[in-house]
């Protein structure tokens, strides 16, 4: 990589927006630059309806990204100015639970503190059979605060504690297991996977998808019988959209099934 490369790549496939974090030789550490750079982006496709799935990626074989350039927080030096640049993380990291299009980590090696804290921020995950995650920053004298929101929410109390606690890594069989990722495949076949993954959900309703994604962050937050009540209200709205009217007179008609894709 040329000083004057990005530290952040973009490509669209179809309907796919792929970025690349693209500072392999720093592990794809989440520099302020590739942190203000993943959010200006995330801020572009809120508003781009060509783009229905988002897929994040990392460049080089060693990691996906080791979370904050402790380099640079060092040379931060004050509290305020380390504030703001955790405060811009946090907030990048919650640009990717406000996107309408749904997220997915392609996770193809090592992925420590933020780094495994934007893995738990994305919608799905898929990982290699070679990847590895930890919330880390315990061995380095300081506990993985805001890693703690997302992987606590994803993967439960407990083994979010046991992992920020310990520093330990698991593998990529123990993060499908407690749910820090959505599925496991073969290291050579993660690139093709990932994508086969993201253009099928690409090739689905658009509008409900989007509109699916906020309504199940939002009911996970709500006690049980408000989340009934609020997701009973959204069946109800969704059945009236052209999209659901379109599907569910295929499927009583014994019609194709509709290409949303062109929509």
């Amino acid at each position: 990589m040329s000083a004057n490369e990005p530290v952040l790549l973009r490509r669209d496939d179809g309907h796919v927006a792929i970025l690349t974090l693209n500072r392999p030789h720093a592990m794809n550490a989440l520099s302020g630059e590739l942190i203000d750079s993943l959010r200006a982006e995330f801020d572009n496709i809120a508003q781009d309806r060509k783009v229905r799935v988002v897929m994040i990626e990392a460049a080089g074989k060693r990691a996906f990204s080791t979370g904050h350039d402790l380099k640079e927080v060092a040379a931060l030096g004050g509290r305020a100015a380390t504030h703001d640049l955790v405060a811009r993380c946090s907030a990048m990291m919650l640009a990717i639970h406000n996107l309408p299009q749904p997220v997915i980590a392609k996770v193809q090696a090592v992925a420590t503190a933020a780094g495994c804290q934007l893995v738990a921020a994305c919608d799905l995950a898929v990982a290699s059979s070679e990847a590895t995650f930890a919330t880390s920053g315990i061995n380095n004298g300081l506990f993985c605060g805001s890693p703690s929101v997302p992987v606590g929410r994803t993967i439960g109390p407990k083994r979010a504690l046991d992992m920020l606690f310990t520093g330990q890594f698991i593998d990529a069989h123990t993060a499908l297991r407690d749910g820090l990722v959505s599925r496991v495949v073969r290291h050579e076949d993660l690139d093709k996977e990932a994508l086969a993954l993201a253009h099928h959900i690409a090739g689905q309703p658009p509008e409900q998808i989007a509109s699916g994604k906020a309504m199940f962050h939002k009911h996970m937050e709500m006690k049980i019988a408000d989340a009934y009540a609020f997701a009973t209200d959204f069946m109800a709205d969704a059945t009236q959209k052209e999209d659901a009217k379109a599907g569910i007179d295929a499927f009583v008609g014994k019609k194709p099934k509709p290409d949303w894709t062109g929509h």
